[in-house]
């Protein structure tokens, strides 16, 4: 009896999580407090109903944030996309100290960011259109993942080089299951500017590059650029 009320107890966590209404002003103010320029962004899915039964549309901008983004067009080397994606809890909890551990590693790696784009009703596709409109010349994109019974709180990372419309998740490499109970946000992020590194290194990403970063850390073979954060 005790197993059938935690498992009715997590699926209804999960279940929340997906329809938890996300606040991006909050999110946004956090990033501004860690020293950072946002822009807000929406989708093409214009209610969550839309979202859930349209993948499709969540993966586009809405005509009025492509324009809005367009306008802010520049020279960057990366963009970085926050999207509620299947859970607003994860990007609650976990985008703002995600990224203070991210940003000291960025800061060595002398990148110029892009204002952070922070996107409702938004797939992880959204993050190609967003950066290509922007002018970056990579992308990561934080994203809320599909909640798991044991996890509703997991935020992902997908980094994606030469960004642009009608790329697959075979472009892309992807770190899941960051939050306190998963993987950790300084390991998260040591891994984000390896993959960053590597990625402009090689100019590329996705299948043909392989996360080594923990065996490259173990083995002392880490960029001087994010050796010493």
């Amino acid at each position: 009896m005790r197993e059938v009320l935690r498992f009715g107890l997590a699926h209804a966590q999960a279940r929340d999580a997906v329809h938890a209404p996300f606040r991006p002003d909050e999110v946004a103010a956090e990033l501004v407090g860690l020293g950072l320029e946002t822009l807000p962004a929406e989708s093409a899915a214009r209610t969550r109903e839309d979202y859930l039964r349209r993948p499709d549309l969540g993966r586009s901008l809405s005509p009025e944030s492509a324009a809005v983004l367009a306008t802010r067009r520049g020279v960057f080397d990366l963009a970085i996309v926050v999207a509620d994606g299947l859970s607003s809890t994860a990007v609650h909890q976990n985008t703002a100290p995600l990224m203070a551990a991210l940003l000291p590693f960025l800061q060595r790696q002398k990148l110029t960011l892009a204002p952070l784009v922070v996107a409702s009703q938004a797939r992880v596709a959204l993050g190609d259109e967003a950066a290509q409109a922007l002018g970056a010349r990579m992308v990561v994109v934080l994203i809320g993942e599909r909640p798991g019974l044991s996890s509703p709180d997991s935020l992902g990372a997908y980094l994606t080089f030469a960004p642009r419309r009608g790329l697959t998740d075979a472009a892309r490499n992807c770190i899941s299951n960051i939050r306190p109970g998963g993987l950790g946000f300084q390991h998260a992020a040591f891994k984000l500017a390896w993959l960053i590194d590597q990625g402009f290194g090689r100019a590329l990403t996705g299948v043909d590059l392989k996360d080594d970063s923990d065996a490259a850390l173990e083995g002392g073979a880490v960029p001087h650029v994010i050796a010493e954060v």
